[in-house]
């Protein structure tokens, strides 16, 4: 078995700042993506992973998990992390998320049915805290943090 490519974190880190993306890092080095992502992870150049279960704090079915409020939740979560998804994405998930705000509807979620609408519970529904954390997100971007 053979020995395994070495990455030199200097060199990665020059090339990554240089804009180059994982293949071609991959194509460079003579190694895997994976392998790089490892590297990348290693030398602290990876962007650290976006964490939704705030917005999604259900155990999803894989039928569900691309489903259309599954994807609005983890666009609204990833904007309020500072990362928002591309514009098109973003208004997507925003306009769904005001349209069951205004109207007093929330998210439900079953593993066998998927998501449905319901009538918001008293004291506000998931949906409005997930939007409203998201618009901070949004507002903080713009104002420089």
């Amino acid at each position: 078995m053979g020995r395994k490519p070495a990455i030199d974190r200097e060199e990665l880190a020059r090339l990554v700042g240089r804009g180059m993306s994982v293949q071609e890092l991959a194509g460079h080095f003579g190694v895997s993506e994976s392998g790089v992502l490892q590297a990348k992870r290693a030398a602290g150049l990876a962007k650290p992973m976006m964490d939704h279960s705030r917005a999604l704090p259900w155990k999803l079915a894989r039928a569900h998990v691309q489903s259309g409020p599954a994807t609005n939740l983890r666009n609204l979560s990833a904007a309020a992390q500072g990362r928002p998804p591309a514009a098109e994405r973003l208004n997507t998930a925003l306009r769904w998320a005001e349209r069951l705000v205004a109207t007093g509807l929330d998210v439900r979620y079953d593993a066998v049915e998927g998501f449905s609408e319901v009538p918001a519970e008293g004291a506000g529904s998931h949906v409005a805290a997930v939007l409203a954390e998201a618009r901070r997100g949004l507002e903080e971007g713009r104002g420089g943090g």
